[in-house]
This record gives C-alpha cells, structure tokens and sequence, in this order.
C-alpha cells in the first residue's frame, strides 16, 4: 500500500468487505436492518461507503455476522484507519463532493494518466499560474474571491501531498501544445509555467508527452484523470466548469483507458516533448 494511504479507499474497503460478509451469512440487507433497527438504507451507504459508521456500528454488524476474534479486530483497526483525515479534508466546505472523493482515491492510486486539452494539469501548476487561471474563471462563474484563494490552496497542498513524498505518485501526462501558448497573466507567469513542467518532466516518476497542434486530434473529449487503485477497479474523473464527475463503470472506464493509449502514440515522445517545451518559453518573453 502506497506511504500516502487515503482513509477514503479504506472506508470503501471496509464496506466491500462487510457486504461480503453479510454475503456469507446469506442475509439481504433489509433482514440486517431489520435485526438492529436500522433502515435498508443505512446498510447500503455503509456498504457503498457513501457514510462512515461509527464503531458501534460496525461492532453490531460483525456480531450478527459471526464474525471470529481475529478479524474482528482487522475490520475495527481498518475501521479507526477509514475515521482518519486525508488532507484534503480540511478543505472539504469548499469543494465539490465528486472533486473529494477524486482527492481521496488519487492518494492511495498507484499510477494517474492525464489528458489535458485546456490548461496545465493541476499537479504541475505555479501558484501564479493557479491563481491567473482561477481570476480569470472567477470572472466568469462569479466564484467570490475567498472561494478563489481556498481553491489556491487546495492546489498547492495537492501537490505537496502527491509529488513531493518518499513514494510519489507515477504519473503520465499529455497536453496538447495549444496549452503552452494560452495566456493566464502575464509573459513572466507563463515563463514561470513551462519552466516548471520542464522541471516536473524530468522528475522519475513523470512522464509528460505534447500533442501537437498538427497531430491528428483522435478524441473529442475534455480534460480527464484515469487512476489506477490497488484492490478496487480503475476510477476517471472528468473535469468541468463547475466541479467534476466520477465514473466507476467499468467499460466507460476501459473506454478512457483505450483513448489514453491512443492519445499518446500521437503524442510526442517524452524528450521531443521537453524540446517543445524549451522552445516555447521563448515565445514568451
């Protein structure tokens, strides 16, 4: 399991792992339910992880399981596990539901594969740059301005957790080249911006690639996030004006998987990419 675990991929382990023993004991939900007084739809948002039980739930779940001593007490440590705070908890109020649940998963996924056809992935982001971008989509969502800060952290806090551990995230990026000549602030920022995905392209666990604007365009689709989770399928999240969307269906999934492969034998490759990207920063000064 990856040094940076997410409470949120284990409290969606500890409900698969209490539907399967429900499962065993061959009761539905209802007869649960039923049996502790509880409504059929608190046995499913425990199952689906969509809330987080208490400990006293869990222990009258496993008493009507039959559950041994032994994994008793694994399902309560996990249980204690799930109850920590990731770090993107503390800003919770000011981002949407889906965009936490991404949060949480992405900090337990071993690898994430980006397609980013608008602006630099957030993880390669400058402060600058963020908060260019964010001024410039605040205009137009009339986001107020402590949103636009908090967002601002957000970013940079996301990648404080995720590129700069012991045991970063692998990550293969690819972005169309159109996104190295969209202006957000001035020519200083924008410098600033490629000088870093220059930086960040070097690093062991990137690998970033450009699409070129003369390269056959093979999907029409926006920008999305493809993880890889050990012990549960593939998730992607697709990003929007206001917020995000989770997808979970398997096939969906496969289809963005394919896409991604796709996208890359059209791409550049990882050092004509940086080549581009040196290129570039001369069109701004």
């Amino acid at each position: 399991m990856p040094e940076h675990g997410s409470p949120t991929v284990r409290r969606r382990r500890l409900g698969q792992e209490l539907r399967r023993l429900r499962e065993r004991a061959d009761m539905t939900g209802d007869q649960v339910a039923t049996r502790l007084g509880w409504s059929a739809a608190k046995i499913s948002r425990i199952e689906t992880a969509r809330t987080s039980p208490r400990e006293s739930d869990v222990e009258a779940l496993l008493v009507i399981y039959m559950v041994d001593s032994r994994q008793r007490q694994e399902l309560l440590a996990l249980h204690r596990d799930a109850t920590r705070k990731g770090w993107w908890e503390d800003y919770r109020d000011s981002l949407p539901k889906e965009y936490t649940t991404f949060l949480g998963l992405e900090a337990e996924a071993t690898a994430a594969r980006d397609w980013e056809p608008q602006v630099v992935p957030g993880l390669f982001q400058t402060e600058a740059y963020v908060r260019a971008m964010m001024e410039s989509g605040q205009r137009s969502t009339l986001e107020a301005p402590g949103g636009v800060r908090s967002r601002i952290e957000v970013r940079m806090a996301r990648q404080q957790a995720v590129l700069r551990v012991d045991n970063p995230l692998a990550i293969s990026a690819v972005v169309e080249e159109s996104v190295l000549l969209r202006r957000f602030g001035g020519n200083e920022v924008m410098r600033e911006q490629l000088g870093r995905l220059i930086e960040v392209s070097e690093l062991p666990n990137v690998e970033l690639r450009i699409l070129p604007l003369d390269a056959a365009h093979p999907i029409n689709t926006g920008a999305f996030s493809h993880l890889k989770l050990p012990e549960f399928h593939d998730v992607v999240y697709l990003e929007a004006l206001l917020g995000g969307r989770l997808v979970e269906d398997e096939t969906i999934v496969y289809r963005y998987e394919v896409a991604f492969d796709y996208l890359e034998t059209k791409a550049l490759d990882v050092d004509d990419s940086r080549r581009l990207l040196e290129k570039t920063v001369r069109h701004w000064r």
